[in-house]
């Protein structure tokens, strides 16, 4: 005798397994997932209750600040002077021209040595270099062959 599964009647062609109220392995109750941006329920729920206590927050922050609480001063400075992610880089290379590519990148490297560049700015740098040196290239290729095409008219 061979045993027949059975399938709901909504279960619009998912596959469902009886084994306690979950569906089989490696099919989703929900296959297209939550929509961008959806947040969840007790999150927006929290937002509310702050977005109307808002002003006397921070009104209550700053006054425990101004009295030397150490952990509110930490939250109003973060708000006041944000972590900054970048900063301006003063350091001369030589701008890349035929063939002093790797000029360039050795003085980026020496900088690199000495400290007058973290690793994270030599990192970019490097990209802005190998950047421009693909473009210099491309423009030539370009040239040589515009130089090709109009010899063999």
């Amino acid at each position: 005798m061979s045993a027949t599964k059975l399938e709901p009647a909504n279960a619009g062609g998912m596959q469902v397994s009886r084994n306690r109220g979950r569906f089989t392995k490696g099919t989703s109750g929900n296959p297209a997932g939550k929509l961008p941006g959806t947040r969840h329920r007790y999150t927006r729920i929290v937002e509310a209750m702050l977005e109307s206590q808002a002003e006397e927050l921070v009104a209550k922050a700053i006054e425990l600040a101004l009295g030397g609480d150490v952990t509110a001063i930490k939250v109003c400075l973060d708000r006041i002077l944000p972590a900054r992610r970048d900063r301006t880089v003063h350091f001369k290379i030589p701008v890349p021209r035929d063939g002093d590519a790797v000029r360039t990148f050795d003085r980026l490297l020496t900088g690199l040595a000495r400290g007058e560049l973290t690793p994270g700015e030599a990192a970019i740098l490097a990209g802005v270099i190998e950047a421009r040196c693909r473009t210099v290239e491309h423009v030539d290729l370009v040239r040589r062959i515009e130089i090709l095409e109009g010899s063999l008219s």
